[in-house]
Parts: structure tokens; C-alpha cells; sequence
């Protein structure tokens, strides 16, 4: 008997982010799929764990203590990384861009997002991070490469960063199976992402996607004693230096960042790290940036603010693309960092209240970039826009449209 919408969104509830907890759920919905009898759930963790034991334990030990896929950077086959963006449509001025976190889940709900994402046909798609439940080929597969797959490839391209799911497995499929398939136009030229890390650009703005995720799985004991920080490694450091030149004076374009794991967050561990590094590159202790992020698997507004010694930033938490979205409030001493927060309720599986999934449309046109917060319905929840002043670098922000159920205070 084929799974239920349902039935699939029942894994994804109280998922937590043990390298061990991943491959189980990894290989047991192998072995339902292959199997497809219809035997209660017990039996059918019963006879997983009767033939299935052996492949956890081999793609589990593999991915701890095997090698991770090599790490790759720019220049590759004279590719700098760094794309122009352009319109699927010459005549038409105006950018669009859909964004995507914690997607690649092969649920009911993804799929639908998906399909609105075709809807608005946006020039650019790109998932940013998280493949579940460890980013093996057959989940790339299903999710963005098989004739069925739901993913949506804009016109002008589609690009991929990587989550920590995908390092689970040491970041082999993301590399060699996911990366082939995305890809940005340059003219009527399209080259293949060639590493974790791209920049898309006009004379007005640069949207540059950072690698977190190669850096946020430890080796057994190793990680206790140093935790994983999500580092920028020495290699994406230097083409954000000498290839973006991140650091130039004179370029006063706006930037915003996209990455996996949170600058910071108001329910569970934040990574500063990169921003610091980032901090370091821009020079500039007063210039704000936009930066938007998944891996908490909801949509949050966050205030304007400085972590650590990291920049100033417009944060945004968009984790909602295809998992269950939670939508239990933080912690009080963490609500002072958010602005809004869609804690609706869309459905409740097993006592757990579950939110709306949704993706971000970005619109770029001139110096002003709008994002739609889209959710499952094709509503406009919250929309935002800036304005770059191209002189200084800094930007003027204002709400557009929110719908009173986010407003935190």
C-alpha cells in the first residue's frame, strides 16, 4: 500500500540531528519502499531491524569514520563562481528569485510548494541546504533529478548549498549527483555549479551563497572536545577575498548572504563564526547586510542585529520548506530577538501542531529588493523590501504587508 501524505510527515515529527538517528530513518524507508506490504508498524521495524541492521551499520560507520568527499572551490574549468543574473524574459527589468530551505523531504507538503514555486516561474531556484534524511543518491533522486521529482529549475538557473544532512554522508551525493544537476545561464551559456558557494549580481546587488554546512559535522570524540562552528574553510575565505572581493571600498552594491545554518537564532544553536569571518572580510563595522537562513524548521523575522563580532544583519529563518513546521515559541530570554513569527497552526499529527510550509520569493529590480514570504496556500504573509544607497552601502527598510497573526509584540 503506497504511504500517505501523512504517514510520510509522521517521520519528520521530534526529528532530531544524530548522525545515528538519521541513517536508521535513512535505511528504514528503503526497506518500506522496497517491501510495500502492508504490515503494522511494529512488524515493519521489526523486520527492518531483522535484514536492514547490516546496511545501517555499514553507511553508518561509513560516513563517521570514512572520508568526506573532497572539498571544491573556485576556479574550476575557468568557472569563477561569480554569475550575472539575468531575466528568463529580455524585455522584463525585474529579478526573481525562489528560495528554499529544508525542501528536499519528498513530502505532500514539498511537492506543493514546489508546485507554487512553478507557478510564479521565477528566474532563479535555489535550495539551501538539507536533503533528508542524509542527502544519499537516492534521496537527491527522488527529490531534484528523477523525471517525478517536484524540484523547480528557473530559466536562468538553479543552485544548491548543502546542510548538514548532506554531510551525514559526507557530502558525496551533494557533490557528485546534486551539484551536476544545478546550474546558472550566462548568456545563452550554462555552466554547472562547480562548488558549495556562488555569487548571482547586478550593478545593484550581490546574493552570495556561503558554505556552512562542510564544517558542521564532527568525528566521533573529536566533537565533543571542539564542536563543529560551521567555519568558512581557508578555501571559500579566499574567493570571497580575491574573487568577490568582499572587502573592495569601492563597491557599495547591497549584499545578502544565504546559508544553511543560523548567524543566530532564538531556539537552538547559533553559528557566529562565519559572520565573524565575514565581519573580517567586509571591513566595514557599520555596514548592515541581509541574511537569510534555514535549518530551524520555520519562518522567523528576526530584529536587526549584531552576533558576536559578526555583522549587522537583517536575519531570516525560512527552515519551513518541507518538513513539519514547528511552531512552539523560544525560550523568553529569546524573544526579544524576533520581530514576527507565523506560528499558525495548518494541522495537528499525533498532539503535534504543525505550521505552514512556505518558500521566499525575492524580487530585484533597480536598488530595490522585495521578498514575498509565500506560504502553502500561495498567500503573501509578510512582505519586506530595501533600497540600496550605492554611495555608503547602507540600506533603508520597510514592512510592506504582514498579516497580524505574525506580529510578535
Amino acid at each position: 500500500m503506497p504511504e500517505s501524505p501523512k504517514e510520510r510527515a509522521e517521520k519528520y515529527l521530534d526529528l532530531g540531528h544524530s548522525e545515528a538517528e538519521n541513517h536508521a530513518k535513512t535505511q528504514l524507508d528503503l526497506y518500506e519502499k522496497r517491501v510495500k506490504d502492508t504490515a503494522s508498524a511494529n512488524n515493519v521495524i521489526s523486520e527492518f531491524f531483522k535484514t536492514n541492521l547490516i546496511d545501517f551499520a555499514w553507511h553508518y560507520i561509513r560516513s563517521r569514520f570514512g572520508p568526506r568527499h573532497p572539498y571544491q572551490a573556485y576556479p574550476r574549468n575557468g568557472d569563477t563562481g561569480i554569475y550575472n543574473m539575468q531575466s528568463s524574459i529580455p524585455t522584463r527589468a525585474e529579478i526573481s528569485i525562489a528560495l528554499l530551505s529544508d525542501w528536499a523531504s519528498d513530502t505532500a507538503e514539498a511537492d506543493k510548494v514546489a508546485n507554487l514555486v512553478s507557478r510564479h516561474a521565477p528566474d532563479y531556484t535555489i535550495h539551501m541546504g538539507d536533503i533528508y534524511f542524509v542527502g544519499t543518491p537516492k534521496e537527491v533522486e527522488e527529490n531534484f533529478t528523477a523525471p517525478y521529482a517536484s524540484w523547480y529549475y528557473g530559466a536562468s538557473g538553479s543552485l544548491a548549498l548543502s546542510g548538514n544532512h548532506e554531510m551525514y554522508s559526507n557530502g558525496n551525493a551533494y557533490f557528485q549527483h546534486l551539484l551536476p544537476a544545478m546550474y546558472a545561464m550566462d548568456g545563452e551559456v550554462k555552466k554547472t555549479q562547480q562548488a558549495g558557494f556562488f555569487c548571482l549580481e547586478n550593478s545593484d546587488w550581490r546574493i552570495i551563497g556561503i558554505d556552512t554546512a562542510y564544517t558542521s559535522v564532527g568525528r566521533p570524540l573529536l566533537e565533543i572536545i571542539s564542536p563543529p562552528d560551521c567555519h568558512l574553510k581557508k578555501e571559500q575565505v579566499e574567493w570571497l577575498r580575491d574573487v568577490v572581493k568582499l572587502g573592495d571600498p569601492e563597491d557599495k552594491r547591497g549584499l545578502v548572504f544565504l546559508s544553511h545554518h543560523p548567524y543566530l537564532s532564538a531556539f537552538r544553536e547559533e553559528y557566529p563564526k562565519p559572520g565573524e569571518q565575514i565581519r573580517e572580510l567586509l571591513g566595514e563595522a557599520d555596514r548592515p547586510v541581509v541574511w537569510i537562513w534555514g535549518h530551524d524548521h520555520r519562518l522567523v523575522i528576526y530584529d536587526m542585529v549584531k552576533n558576536g563580532k559578526g555583522p549587522v544583519v537583517y536575519g531570516r529563518c525560512i527552515g519551513h520548506g518541507g518538513l513539519p513546521v514547528e511552531i512552539k515559541m523560544p525560550d523568553a530570554a529569546d524573544i526579544g530577538k524576533i520581530k514576527y513569527y507565523d506560528r499558525r497552526v495548518r494541522t495537528v499529527i499525533k498532539r503535534h501542531p504543525l505550521g505552514y510550509n512556505g518558500f521566499a520569493r525575492v524580487l530585484i529590480q533597480g536598488r530595490e529588493l522585495k521578498i514575498e514570504y509565500r506560504d502553502l496556500e500561495d498567500t503573501s504573509v509578510y512582505e519586506e523590501s530595501w533600497e540600496v544607497d550605492k554611495q555608503t552601502g547602507q540600506l533603508s527598510w520597510k514592512v510592506i504587508h504582514a498579516i497580524p497573526e505574525l506580529a510578535i509584540r
